[in-house]
């Protein structure tokens, strides 16, 4: 059913890029807070999230195809090598006690699992809008999503969301246990902290972790991964295969 929809990905996605471009242009835009803006938003990510879902399927298509694009030889080391994983060993490890260390510190004190007191204050200060200055929040989606948290009590659970997955993040990366998987959530609760206007550690830290996820293969090879990825399918180097080698048509035997 979805084949004969394929050809509708590029024309959407067309849409969509008007849409953000109505929404981030400094000539008429649509005032924060408003209701423009806000269907402006929703109209916005429901066409990427259709448009991803579109070209997801198109790889069925018979006539789809594979393109290769090999990078520089740096780039093939630092990401596919084994031997850089020692390079990424004590980025994963600082990451690693960073992750781990807040997770354990929210799980043993206060404000969080006892009920979220302090996540709710954050929740609060991050979205109120100063009479002067600027508001911590910059996109109107993201503040109208904590409101969303705060007004349906959402702290006492969300708090130990944060604290288990921050903990997990971080012996995932001590570990080396699915680094890739590990470093995209780490990612994620960095995005989340910076779009609610929090920076600390934060830039440096999501800088580290796409850097893991891009090396996921050999990120964690001195770690549980060197013995788990090749389990899972994701070996360390190509299978050879010894045998006779089939001579070619305009071969002369």
């Amino acid at each position: 059913m979805l084949a004969r929809y394929r050809s509708f990905a590029v024309p959407l996605a067309v849409v969509a890029a008007a849409v953000l471009f109505y929404m981030v242009n400094p000539w008429v835009f649509p005032a924060v807070g408003s209701t423009e803006r806000g269907v402006a938003t929703v109209v916005f990510w429901v066409l990427m999230i259709v448009v991803l879902v579109l070209l997801f399927e198109d790889r069925k298509a018979p006539e789809a195809e594979t393109v290769e694009v090999e990078g520089p030889a740096f780039t093939r080391y630092l990401f596919s090598n084994t031997r850089a994983g020692l390079v990424w060993l004590p980025i994963r490890l600082f990451l690693g006690f960073e992750w781990a260390v807040a997770g354990y510190d929210k799980l043993t004190g206060t404000g969080w699992t006892d009920g979220g007191a302090a996540l709710l204050g954050y929740w609060k200060s991050a979205v109120a809008i100063p009479t002067t200055g600027h508001a911590a929040i910059t996109f109107e989606w993201y503040r109208s999503f904590l409101q969303f948290l705060i007004d349906h009590g959402a702290q006492g659970w969300f708090a130990w969301l944060v604290a288990v997955g921050e903990l997990a993040v971080g012996i995932g990366l001590l570990l080396g246990i699915l680094t890739g998987i590990a470093a995209f959530f780490g990612a994620t609760m960095n995005m989340s902290y910076l779009l609610a206007g929090s920076t600390s550690v934060n830039p440096v830290m999501f800088a580290f972790t796409i850097g893991l996820i891009l090396a996921w293969k050999v990120a964690g090879y001195y770690g549980v991964d060197r013995y788990l990825l090749p389990r899972l399918g994701v070996p360390w180097g190509a299978r050879t295969t010894r045998g006779p080698v089939a001579a070619s048509p305009g071969s002369v035997s």
